[in-house]
């Protein structure tokens, strides 16, 4: 039986080592999947998922997520982009998250001084305010490509549109969040 996020939470607050076999039993799958899609091999993806559960033991307690799955796949796909960037340090070019960070660099700087780390969370509350907005099969293109770093072409056949017409879509989209972070005083 699966057991619930409350449930598995109080697990790790309690320190008791079963929440990371709970995590894995129930975010297992997710959490791979958000790795696999960015690093492209297996045996890294499930090294970063092992990490995951070991990065989510050392932040809770303080921490207590308001929802553990969202809260892993965060831990998992900034693991994942470290990888990445440590893997392909040298080389540029040919992987999905390449091209993923390269799009929405334009609009979201990867930049961690004291002022950006300041403004991160009000940056998020925009984006978020800005997804809300849109209509679902867009924000669903957005997060698919975004947050799960999908390929044009997976995105494509899961929404039913063409590769070009989902290139042009999220290039759209992109330039509406650029102008509405821009218009709330974002440099972009």
């Amino acid at each position: 039986m699966v057991m619930e996020d409350e449930k598995i939470i109080s697990l790790y607050w309690d320190r008791d080592e079963r929440a990371i076999t709970e995590s894995a039993f129930k975010y297992g799958r997710y959490c791979h999947s958000i790795a696999s899609n960015i690093l492209k091999s297996e045996s890294d993806a499930e090294e970063c998922v092992n990490d995951t559960w070991l990065r989510a033991w050392n932040a809770m307690p303080p921490h207590r997520p308001s929802v553990l799955s969202v809260f892993l796949g965060k831990i998992t796909r900034n693991l994942s982009i470290d990888r990445y960037k440590s893997l392909h340090r040298q080389k540029r070019g040919g992987g999905q998250i390449d091209l993923v960070l390269d799009e929405i660099s334009e609009i979201v700087s990867g930049r961690d001084n004291p002022e950006e780390m300041a403004m991160r969370e009000e940056l998020q509350a925009d984006i978020n305010r800005f997804l809300s907005s849109l209509p679902k099969e867009k924000k669903y293109m957005f997060i698919l490509r975004y947050w799960y770093a999908d390929s044009i072409a997976d995105i494509a056949g899961q929404v039913g549109m063409s590769e070009n017409n989902v290139t042009v879509s999220l290039s759209r989209i992109r330039g509406k969040l650029r102008k509405y972070l821009a218009d709330r005083g974002y440099a972009i």
